[in-house]
């Protein structure tokens, strides 16, 4: 057992109320110490990173009692890989929160950041089902905090729908996790994976109504369609950098349904066989189109934004809905592509408004940093929309080949290339007028010309960019970190031996004893 597992959980935990206490009205102090937290946090998450790529599993028992009576922390290359993109990300979008002054213009924001780390972090490790609830809710909260920073109506509103679609959730998900337990005896995920395959066929009801209430549930946090209402006003009306890190938010829900229904309801598994695959795809279709769509028939620079994010979920989506090792190592793939790329173009988004009117895609005079802001722009957005030659392209590669072997081939390839040049489209009509128009319009003599972004904004949304660049040009043994990946989630009996075997208080007894 090794007890860096827990760090990632335990820090923010501890900076945060310090914060608070210590530091309450002193921002260079929280600045300081909000970065150095999160430098932590990316070397923790690497080294944990470099311990699982070679297949091991690395386990930590609170309080050392055993599973499945115990509260466990499991990371393998899936979950390192998560909490490793959500520390990098996060250190980022702080250094944008610090230049743009962002953490100014409301209380806690450095304490509430640190809480939402939590709250991720929990999720990505967490090896029980209620522990993952748990951490849902930790997230609900910091991310409404976050939401409504800074204050106004508008953001408000979007606070409160935010909230009200997720306390659904969260009902839902007491639901499943109730029907679970009754079912089974068990909420820990290792032992669910083998109670769930030794329950009789002919009784099969309660399990089938729980999975289906868990894939609700992770729909909604996915933006999944029809699931998806609360994301373009949340995200939209979010601070930059807030909406920025919620990027990461939707990939909880797509890891949850790659976690949950590769574990303990795999595709194999004759309980629940054929229960998600009627709908998952079409809805994950649906998305795609809708958000892609929505992309071409924006009328603000956010929410198109937001509609792109919503399309990329369902990018994901159609590879994971497949559910095989090829399949889920091009969706790992690609959902690092679109959280990088959706952080970017948000903090993109804040860039322009810093130096215009407002976000309407309408010809409005040329403003200091132009240039800048849309080779930054046009950049993310190639990302975003799949153009070669940056990592969204590579990555929806790797999803069309994926589909071959599918019997909606045929649907897919055309929903995602029909989805692409939608997109294409829509970003080009977006950057053309909020870029390229507005030069032959000039500000009035007597006009005060808008504030030049912050020199450590533009480093903050260039340093993404470049990841994203990296990210292409390392496609190669990056991808085989994902088929690595892939083939361990498809292979969980050495996860389940390592907690369910590992020794602690309480450990289940041997057979024959």
């Amino acid at each position: 057992m090794t007890h860096w597992i827990i760090l990632p959980i335990v820090l923010p935990a501890i900076l945060a109320p310090f914060i608070v206490l210590a530091a309450r009205y002193h921002i260079g102090i929280q600045r300081v110490f909000s970065i150095v937290g999160i430098v932590a946090q990316i070397i923790v998450s690497a080294a944990l990173a470099w311990q699982a790529s070679d297949g091991t599993v690395l386990l930590y028992q609170l309080s050392d009692w055993a599973a499945p009576f115990g509260i466990v922390l499991v990371a393998d290359r899936l979950s390192t890989l998560m909490i490793l993109l959500t520390s990098v990300l996060a250190l980022f979008v702080l250094l944008f929160s610090i230049g743009s002054k962002w953490d100014e213009k409301g209380n806690h924001f450095h304490a509430l950041f640190q809480f939402q780390l939590m709250g991720i972090m929990g999720a990505f490790l967490t090896g029980d089902l209620f522990n993952l609830f748990v951490f849902f809710e930790v997230l609900l909260i910091a991310s409404y905090g976050l939401m409504i920073h800074a204050g106004g109506n508008a953001r408000l509103r979007a606070g409160v729908q935010y909230v009200l679609f997720n306390l659904l959730g969260s009902t839902l998900f007491l639901f499943a996790l109730g029907s679970i337990y009754a079912e089974t005896g068990t909420l820990n995920m290792a032992d669910l994976a083998q109670r769930v395959r030794m329950i009789n066929p002919d009784a099969t009801v309660g399990i089938r109504v729980a999975a289906v209430l868990l894939l609700l549930v992770f729909a909604i946090k996915a933006a999944l369609v029809p699931l998806h209402f609360w994301l373009p006003s949340s995200y939209a009306e979010a601070p930059a950098p807030v909406a920025a890190l919620f990027a990461i938010m939707t990939k909880v829900g797509a890891y949850a349904i790659i976690r949950v229904y590769t574990m303990i309801f795999s595709p194999d598994l004759e309980v629940t066989a054929g229960l998600y695959g009627l709908w998952l795809l079409p809805a994950a279709l649906v998305s795609l189109a809708i958000g892609m769509v929505g992309v071409l028939a924006a009328k603000k620079l956010d929410r198109l934004v937001t509609f792109a994010v919503i399309g990329s979920m369902g990018m994901i989506m159609v590879a994971i809905s497949l559910f095989t090792e090829a399949s889920i190592a091009a969706a790992l793939y690609y959902i690092v592509h679109s959280t990088l790329a959706g952080a970017a173009l948000f903090l993109v988004v804040d860039l322009v408004r810093v130096g215009r009117e407002n976000l309407a895609l309408s010809a409005q005079p040329r403003v200091s940093g132009a240039a800048l802001t849309a080779a930054l722009f046009f950049t993310g957005a190639i990302a975003m929309t799949g153009l070669p030659p940056l990592s969204g392209f590579v990555g929806k590669l790797m999803i069309l080949e994926a589909s071959f072997d599918s019997p909606s081939m045929t649907w897919i390839w055309a929903i995602i290339l029909s989805a692409s040049l939608i997109s294409v489209v829509g970003f080009a009509r977006a950057g053309s007028t909020v870029f390229w128009k507005s030069e032959s319009l000039a500000h009035p003599d007597d006009a005060e010309l808008p504030e030049r972004p912050a020199s450590l904004s533009y480093v903050a949304t260039g340093g993404l960019i470049a990841l994203l660049a990296a990210y292409t040009i390392f496609a190669g043994p990056i991808y085989s970190y994902m088929a690595a990946t892939s083939q361990q989630l498809f292979s969980p009996q050495p996860h389940a031996s390592m907690v369910l075997e590992t020794p602690g208080k309480l450990s289940k007894p041997k057979e024959g004893h």
